[in-house]
């Protein structure tokens, strides 16, 4: 049965450009679709057309009958003095409906009515009130506000006075009690921490309704969809699978249209050297053979059928790492903070060496962003002391960005924070983070989230840094600036301090966790993969009574130990060495190509031939330094 078909669906908010562009697709029901694109594609539009939020330009959009749409981006103006728990039970809507009819039906039989009808109406609606839930309300909502992570305190509190991320969380939790038929999430992942996020792919795992979802967390990508539809230039393109398979899958279709078009190419090519040459001989008076290049030339026109495949360009700066002198990069002692009605942490003791990446987790409100925060001296300990080594040069990157002057633009924000620059320079400097022609004039303030945290990067990469402190970086960022970012920190060779819910940056960089929770810090000298296994196994024995916890042993799998600081840089500098390894053969494999093609030109297949020894030359050095470094890693 089909939940949702979209056909030609145009929409344009500037004329002649259409972010939607002819848009066609079906959504079958029960399907757990995953909606991607670059951030500006047009997603969020789109869930905004198909829930009646905005108008579209042409099209046809369809909805199966019945079905009842929830999308989680919106949230609801509710009446004032609405707590949360007004909230999470407005979702009980047709139930309170229900419930008053059934009360009514029993007012009249206590008065004395004896109408068979009334009897039959009252039977009636208590098997729908039952069916849909009526009976267990407070089950559900407790079910609920519990996975996420919504505490009695919480559920008092007035809703008006809630952060934008806590709105998010109380308004997921409504839509879910709602039963709604189709779920569309647009980045439900942003404002939750791991504990949410992962209760919230439980939940969708049992969901029995469709799902559409807008996300750039690979993670949750992977867990929840089994579909992958991409919107690109204002079309869709179709994946059969999660994100892992649209990954190398996308990679694939580039690369069979990459050589198609060189193939045509190449004819193209070949057909216009010989219609250039019958041309000539014409001229040399064989008038017949004009006759014959016109033809040839009318077969070229036809043959220029496919477009050259192009991918989204891929930034590429890097941090610029300053050499550390000294072991210890960040202590602390005894370090105590709260505020008049909740304390945070206390009495913590903490130390960070050179080369380590750790990553700071915990659920939402524990003091993370705190904690940060005071490292940066922009707030300060109720007790206990913070030390940096003498040598520390730190850069920080918040969760929520400011800038000085928001109403400059951004040729003028890079030039103030670095003095000397000129405006040409600058203009070069932001275009390797994707400003290019008239965006570099916008003031600041107009920017978006993700175009923010570029810029913010653009300033820092440029300061020699050894110790890096990142506060949710990837949030806001689509999938292509994420990976971006995580090249770039791959790349650096200093200390790393992150706040991160990306399961995926965590566990790719993460070589040690501290996890904040009951009001204090917990060391584990481990990377996310093994933490995670450990914290499953804590879940286990809980649940074990205590005999069985004596009798059956558990074993962990252990990393190999991290090393010393020699052999963690060699490990990132092999990382970047076999990156450099695979460009090589790539690019030997195009030259391959290119001489195959121009097997009829001496000259060109000459310069090709020096090139290819040159590239062979190039790749064996980089053989022998990736030997080096594995023999230092290990």
């Amino acid at each position: 049965m089909i939940e949702i078909q979209i056909e030609n669906l145009i929409k344009s908010f500037e004329v002649g450009k259409n972010v939607l562009d002819g848009l066609t697709f079906q959504i079958d029901q029960g399907e757990r679709v995953g909606l991607l694109g670059r951030n500006g594609a047009g997603k969020s539009t789109f869930f905004k057309i198909l829930t009646g939020e905005m108008d579209y330009d042409e099209g046809d959009i369809r909805v199966g009958q019945g079905r009842r749409l929830g999308l989680i981006s919106q949230i609801p103006v509710y009446p004032d003095g609405f707590t949360v728990e007004d909230v999470l039970r407005s979702a009980f809507g047709r139930l309170h409906d229900l419930a008053q009819e059934m009360e009514t039906l029993t007012a009249q039989m206590e008065a004395g009515e004896s109408d068979e009808g009334i009897l039959r109406r009252y039977g009636a609606l208590s098997e729908r009130f039952e069916a849909f839930g009526g009976y267990d309300t407070d089950v559900a909502v407790n079910k609920i506000a519990s996975g996420l992570s919504i505490d009695t305190a919480m559920r008092t509190q007035l809703f008006e006075q809630l952060s934008g991320g806590e709105k998010t969380r109380v308004n997921l939790g409504r839509l879910i009690l709602e039963d709604t038929d189709i779920l569309l999430l647009d980045e439900p992942t942003n404002h939750l921490d791991l504990h949410a996020t992962e209760w919230l792919e439980d939940y969708i795992a049992g969901f029995h309704g469709t799902v559409v979802a807008i996300s750039h967390d690979r993670f949750f990508l992977d867990r929840i969809v089994t579909r992958v539809i991409e919107i690109a230039d204002g079309q869709a393109e179709f994946y059969s699978g999660n994100y892992s398979f649209y990954a190398v899958e996308k990679e694939r279709r580039f690369q069979e249209r990459m050589k198609q078009y060189q193939k045509e190419q190449a004819k193209i090519d070949q057909l216009t050297r010989a219609a250039d040459q019958l041309h000539l001989w014409a001229f040399m008076g064989n008038d017949a053979l004009h006759k014959r290049a016109f033809s040839m030339e009318k077969r070229i026109e036809r043959m220029r059928t496919t477009a050259r495949p192009t991918k989204a360009r891929k930034m590429d700066s890097r941090f610029q790492s300053l050499e550390f002198h000294g072991d210890e990069v960040l202590a602390l002692k005894g370090l105590t903070k709260g505020f008049a009605d909740k304390p945070l942490f206390s009495d913590v003791n903490l130390r960070m060496e050179g080369g380590e990446r750790i990553a700071l987790i915990g659920d939402n409100g524990t003091g993370k962003s705190t904690l940060i925060q005071m490292l940066m001296d922009m707030q300060y300990p109720d007790a206990g002391r913070i030390k940096l080594g003498p040598s520390v040069k730190a850069a920080y990157l918040p969760q929520i960005i400011h800038f000085d002057h928001p109403d400059w633009n951004l040729v003028e924000n890079v030039m103030g924070a670095k003095r000397g620059i000129s405006a040409q320079s600058a203009r070069n400097r932001l275009a390797a983070y994707e400003f290019r022609g008239e965006d570099v004039f916008k003031p600041v303030e107009v920017l978006s989230g993700g175009e923010k945290s570029r810029l913010r990067l653009c300033m820092l990469m440029d300061d020699e840094i050894n110790f890096l402190i990142l506060d949710e970086p990837t949030n806001h960022l689509d999938i292509a600036s994420r990976e971006w970012m995580e090249e770039a920190v791959e790349g650096y060779d200093g200390a790393l301090l992150f706040v991160s819910h990306d399961r995926y940056f965590v566990n790719r960089f993460a070589t040690r966790i501290w996890e904040l929770s009951d009001q204090t810090i917990t060391d584990y000298p481990m990377g996310f993969a093994q933490y995670r296994q450990m914290k499953a196994i804590e879940v286990q024995q809980k649940h074990l009574q205590p005999s069985a916890v004596k009798e059956k042993t558990i074993t962990l799998k252990t990393e190999k130990p991290r090393g010393n600081k020699a052999q963690m840089a060699a490990k990132r500098h092999l990382t970047n060495c076999e990156r450099d390894i695979a460009k090589a053969e790539l690019a030997l494999e195009e030259l391959d190509t290119a001489m195959a093609d121009a097997a009829c030109d001496y000259a060109l297949l000459t310069a090709l031939l020096a090139e290819k020894e040159q590239q062979e030359l190039a790749l064996e050095q980089l053989y022998q330094r990736w030997e080096e470094l594995s023999a230092q890693a290990e």
